[in-house]
């Protein structure tokens, strides 16, 4: 039996208002970092040609797409943003002044298997450097998520990433293993991915699987793995080819962290692949210390997919995070604010004669950039003041026979409860001397 058309399908999110204030609450924190950081904003279709995402290297989110026909044209929904990125790049390759920063905050699609922090839609917030070759773009990037983390006011040690490069990974691997079989080092990139997940036994033996695309022996593949139990820079220093590019590019990523005070917060593992098979060189993923969660972000450099889309070279660099695992990590933490609905006033016309009085109170009180609520009845003097509590209103006007034949608005302050009159043809407020002389009626 299908699901019922009144519920949403099954990992994804109806957002009302106090979840719609939370996720706003939370991109502007995206959206404050980026600006910080120099990053300007962009956005693409949430539809894509199908093909773009169509690689051939085995990676899960290949069949993870969400695709129709439809005129016939193969499209789908986006699993990631970096793609268009990269189609946006090759569109203007030859007028962009590179190097350039943006940022972006879109939805994204997965059907996959769900687990706490992991939906089959999501947000993510990209921040992407193209054009910019030095690992220097690297160290701003996770600078940036530190900064983040930071504003989202978590404790230091409660997020902590673990870094690898893919090209020291290939460099060790075509000098051994794969020396005669380099298109093997992607497919194998994306079956080590899986090593977290799966366990070390299931990755050798997909490595090994004479059928598959790496087809190692089974020595072969458990030098592999083992390989990937190195946890300390030092000691991948030891094991990595000499005099090896890769290993200067991560020595002095970390020297670039240590100027911005990050480096505490960093360490080596060279498990850390990543699943996709266009990163070439450092990559990285962001976890809670506590590892309940999967990695709240993830990224690192792809410096050959634009050439693979059928543009010009360029490098590139870049991470994903996701709103709903971070949302998991900030509960756990204590760290999601609590947020009311912030309403300036709400004017209240308590009978139909004075409907234009209040419509026009409004409006100025608008103009000034209030956030206002027009009642839209005529509700009795009590039952307004209720509902402007309950809707988180500061002030309340109302306006009756009496107050309009006197040419005013009565408000109160919400907070303190001091009644005032609001002239209705000015706009400065006027605090009543002494008592109230109107007060609420039943």
């Amino acid at each position: 039996m299908g699901s019922s058309p009144l519920k949403p399908p099954r990992g994804t999110r109806d957002f009302y208002p106090e979840e719609m204030r939370a996720r706003s609450w939370l991109f502007a924190r995206f959206r404050e970092v980026a600006h910080r950081f120099g990053f300007e904003e962009v956005d693409a279709p949430l539809v894509e040609h199908a093909e773009l995402y169509q690689r051939k290297a085995g990676e899960e989110i290949v069949d993870q797409l969400y695709h129709f026909e439809l005129h016939d044209r193969h499209l789908a929904l986006r699993p990631e943003f970096t793609p268009s990125l990269a189609r946006m790049v090759i569109a203007r390759q030859g007028a962009l002044r590179f190097p350039i920063r943006w940022f972006s905050i879109p939805q994204c699609w997965r059907y996959e298997r769900m687990t706490r922090g992991r939906r089959r839609e999501h947000y993510q917030w990209n921040m992407d450097i193209w054009g910019e070759p030095s690992v220097s773009a690297e160290a701003e990037l996770l600078a940036a998520i530190f900064t983040c983390a930071d504003l989202l006011e978590l404790p230091r040690d409660a997020l902590r990433v673990r870094l690898n490069s893919r090209a020291l990974l290939e460099e060790s691997l075509r000098g051994g293993v794969l020396r005669d079989r380099p298109e093997a080092f992607a497919p194998l990139c994306v079956i080590i991915d899986k090593l977290d997940k799966v366990g070390a036994a299931s990755v050798q033996e997909q490595l090994a699987d004479a059928k598959g695309p790496v087809g190692l022996s089974a020595g072969e593949a458990e030098d592999v793995v083992a390989l990937l139990s190195v946890k300390d820079l030092d000691e991948a220093k030891r094991l990595a080819p000499e005099r090896s590019e890769a290993m200067a590019e991560l020595e002095r990523l970390f020297e670039l962290l240590d100027h911005y005070g990050d480096a505490d917060r960093v360490a080596f593992d060279a498990s850390v692949v990543r699943g996709l098979a266009y990163y070439t060189g450092v990559v990285f993923e962001a976890n809670d210390t506590a590892g309940e969660l999967r990695a709240i972000c993830g990224g690192g450099r792809y410096d050959r997919l634009a050439e693979t889309l059928g543009g010009k070279p360029v490098t590139a660099v870049g991470f994903g995070f996701g709103d709903a695992v971070i949302h998991e990590l900030l509960a756990d933490q204590g760290k999601l604010p609590e947020l009311p609905r912030r309403l300036d006033a709400m004017v209240v016309a308590l009978d139909e004669g004075q409907r234009d009085a209040a419509i026009a109170l409004a409006g100025t009180l608008r103009e000034r950039g209030e956030s206002v609520e027009l009642a839209t009845g005529t509700p009795r003097l009590k039952r307004a003041l209720t509902d402007a509590d309950r809707a988180g209103a500061q002030r309340l006007y109302w306006i009756g026979a009496e107050e309009r034949e006197r040419g005013v608005a009565r408000a109160r302050d919400l907070a303190t409860g001091e009644e005032s009159e609001h002239p209705l043809e000015g706009e400065s407020e006027h605090p009543l001397e002494g008592e109230s002389e109107h007060p609420l009626e039943a």
